[in-house]
């Protein structure tokens, strides 16, 4: 059936468009009435003491401004400059002086790409006025000389995400585009809008629907690559992907993925899918696929994450009959990696013959955007709401980051589910952004108190797991660093200071793009290139002013460096055929559990 506010209408019809009017109107009061109603219904002390971290930076800001009086009068100065410009150019204009209006700056920002911003008057000059007015405040927030740069952060973030939320096109009366769908379907676009309201606000909560959760089932659409669950144990289960090769590697190739997110990001469907693809190219792959944790795991700390790694390498051995392994870890799989690979050397364990990581932080000083919501007293706030349930709710972890880019991944979807009245298109990668994880409780603590608050993973000694002190300075195994230009989540300098801190051999790649696009740039597309430079100088900025740009996926240099450490090849190693019984088919039932 075809959605309403795409059927085109020739003419407005009067009373179909009061009659979709009062009824997107009465939709509209049956939201409210809920939102009220649940508010009402509330605990007075559900979640404990809130964070008011924002509210006192942005005090703290106000008050400092009047330490800058300059800064802020060139700030008034620049904006009442284009103002000017602007009703010049409007005036101008409207007595049909176009060739002598003075310029203004060209629109390039992409939420007003749709031609209806340009074809009205009053919606350019509102369009550029919004524009003036954003400039003005970015600066002023940017004038934050006496404050502490934790404050002057947050004050940062605030104001941007303020300024965002503004924008004339999230609302329906200042957004041309939606005058226009209101006129091509009567109306219909609202109703179909407030709907979408209606359905996304469950259990209290506004969830925004990114994709149509519908359009995909996992082993079907997507989490496709054959295989098979050889191993598990409480926190994972792990997969063998069937071979396609008559022969393969001799040493198997072992993936840590984080447990924020589930593992198919790098088994989305055939033609991105990294285990398809590395499975292709002759290599015995595993994939840890973690519990979705629940009460019953509030106690389960980063150590048991660690030692359910090790787990998953003997099982590999049990498998395959090989001891030696190459292992990646992504993201926060990688910290995990490299902390079980310390551990490991601690031990004098040396099956991990090489080590590849995925946009991973070992040195958390430039933690990235995330640090606005990392400080001790939002750490103590977040620990007193995990108090109840033992565990972090990964859809409130998923509205922090998606906070980080609002624009892309709050009010697009905002505007185009609400206002236009549109249907979530399908699309794999949200499907998996949506498809969220919970922390337990005493892990997550741990984790943000050892590695982001207090960087302690970068320190010899200053973490202890299973009652070995922890040094990545004396991990010694040969390592991959893959990080991406555009990452916002783990950022590439950060990453590159982690990857200094081992003593082994060290390859750093940067890719383009961003945190999940720059890792899923399949072989076969190239879409995206990479950046390489032999030497790892002692900075950043000097690595990559010397780096070469190859023009395709690093996904080949990458598999070009992974076979030096497996150069042998045996036969291809069917699932099921070593020391472990066939438990089920890939993808298994942890990824199955939903929150």
């Amino acid at each position: 059936m075809q959605n309403p506010a795409q059927q085109l209408t020739p003419s407005i019809d009067p009373i179909l468009l009061q009659t979709n009017m009062t009824q997107a109107m009465l939709l509209w009061q049956r939201f409210v009435a809920r939102l009220l109603g649940n508010a009402m219904n509330k605990p007075a002390n559900e979640g404990g003491q809130g964070d008011n971290s924002f509210a006192e930076a942005i005090a703290k800001w106000g008050v400092n401004l009047l330490l800058h009086p300059t800064a802020v009068m060139q700030a008034n100065m620049d904006l009442f400059s284009s103002q000017t410009k602007l009703w010049q150019h409007t005036t101008t204009r409207a007595l049909g002086l176009g060739h002598l209006s003075p310029g203004v700056p060209d629109i390039t920002d992409k939420r007003f790409k749709h031609p209806a911003w340009q074809e009205h008057q009053f919606t350019e000059v509102l369009l550029q006025s919004y524009l003036n007015m954003s400039t003005y405040w970015r600066t002023l927030a940017q004038t934050a000389g006496g404050l502490s740069a934790q404050d002057a952060k947050k004050a940062e973030f605030f104001i941007n995400s303020m300024i965002d939320a503004l924008s004339p096109n999230n609302y329906s009366h200042t957004n041309p585009q939606v005058w226009q769908t209101i006129v091509e379907t009567n109306g219909a676009n609202l109703v179909k809008g407030m709907e979408n309201l209606l359905d996304d606000f469950q259990d209290g909560q506004l969830r925004i629907r990114m994709t149509d959760m519908k359009a995909f089932e996992l082993g079907r659409d997507i989490a496709t690559t054959p295989g098979k669950v050889v191993f598990k144990n409480e926190l994972l289960e792990l997969i063998q992907y069937t071979p396609t090769t008559a022969k393969v590697r001799q040493r198997p190739v072992l993936i840590l993925p984080p447990w924020i997110n589930k593992y198919y990001i790098l088994d989305l469907r055939e033609k991105n899918s990294f285990v398809k693809w590395a499975v292709d190219q002759g290599n015995t792959v595993f994939m840890i696929s973690w519990v979705n944790p629940d009460s019953q795991h509030r106690d389960l700390n980063f150590e048991d994450y660690m030692q359910a790694a090790i787990s998953a390498m003997d099982a590999v051995e049990a498998a395959t009959g090989e001891r030696d392994l190459n292992v990646i870890g992504y993201c926060l799989g990688g910290t995990l990696t490299a902390a079980t690979l310390a551990y490991l050397k601690a031990k004098g364990d040396d099956r991990v013959k090489s080590a590849t990581f995925f946009t991973t932080l070992l040195d958390f000083a430039e933690p990235g955007e995330i640090e606005v919501f990392l400080s001790e007293a939002q750490v103590g706030s977040l620990e007193k709401r995990m108090e109840k349930d033992g565990y972090l709710d990964g859809k409130d972890m998923g509205a922090a980051f998606n906070m980080l880019r609002s624009n892309d991944l709050i009010w697009s979807f905002f505007v185009n589910l609400y206002l236009l009245g549109n249907d979530p298109m399908p699309f794999d990668l949200l499907y998996w952004n949506s498809d969220s994880t919970r922390m337990p409780a005493a892990m997550h603590s741990f984790y943000l108190r050892n590695m982001y608050l207090n960087n302690c993973l970068s320190q010899p000694d200053c973490i202890t797991l299973s009652d070995t002190p922890i040094n990545l300075g004396k991990i010694d195994t040969p390592a991959y660093f893959v990080s991406t230009h555009d990452d916002h989540i783990a950022p590439w300098r950060g990453t590159y200071k982690g990857a200094k801190l081992f003593s082994g051999p060290v390859r750093f790649v940067l890719g383009q793009s961003g945190h999940i696009a720059g890792i899923v740039n399949p072989a076969a597309a190239n879409k995206y290139g990479h950046w390489v430079n032999e030497e790892l100088c002692d900075n950043a900025d000097d690595w990559l002013f010397a780096a070469n740009k190859v023009d395709l996926s690093w996904w080949h240099d990458w598999n070009s460096w992974v076979a030096k450490f497996s150069e042998t090849e045996v036969d291809a190693r069917i699932p099921g055929a070593g020391k472990l019984e066939i438990l089920g088919d890939a993808p298994g039932t942890y990824v199955r559990q939903k929150v």
